[in-house]
């Protein structure tokens, strides 16, 4: 679940509706949301930005509802199982369930920002969120002491950083060619 202003938002697994409630008396509104194709919905976000709806249907889709005319769309298909989503200003994160990645999507055009794959002990990746100051908190099975104890881990972001060394590396090498 999920809420905007004063209405939340519920997806429940084996269904292709999206429920209304109203946040002050926890009571249905007359309005349901189908989504036409949807089958097993696991997790939904909002984009308060842009007021959009994310919603992870098992197990390698990813759709996208306006909650304000109720339009949607199959915003992604992945080569993954989708685990869980979490959204932070126009970042969508993407957790892989059998895959332990987190994956870092671009909201307004889909673009693949940052992979992380975690530790080979890590078996399952359940949620991840970043934080405002730019890492990723993991709740996850598997450690370095118990393959069966569940952690809580904050990742650094160092897809970022390598990226923005391999651009420096990239121009300095293009300027040197052209002299």
């Amino acid at each position: 679940m999920t809420y905007l202003d004063s209405i939340m938002y519920v997806v429940c697994f084996a269904s292709s509706t999206i429920r209304l409630y109203n946040t002050d008396t926890l009571s249905p509104l007359d309005v349901v949301i189908n989504v036409t194709g949807m089958r097993l919905p696991s997790d939904i976000v909002v984009c308060r930005h842009d007021r959009q709806l994310f919603v992870a249907d098992w197990p390698r889709c990813i759709w996208r509802v306006s909650v304000d005319d109720h339009s949607y769309i199959k915003w992604m298909t992945t080569q993954f199982n989708v685990r869980s989503l979490s959204i932070t200003s126009r970042h969508l994160l993407v957790t892989s369930f059998h895959r332990p990645t987190v994956r870092q999507y671009n909201t307004t055009n889909k673009q693949l920002l940052c992979v992380v794959k975690l530790s080979q002990y890590v078996k399952r990746v359940n949620h991840a969120v970043e934080t405002t100051h730019g890492t990723f908190v993991v709740c996850h099975l598997g450690t370095s002491q118990d393959e069966w104890q569940c952690a809580v881990s904050e990742l650094l972001r160092f897809c970022h950083i390598l990226q923005q060394y391999y651009h420096t590396v990239i121009n300095a090498v293009k300027n040197v060619g052209r002299k």
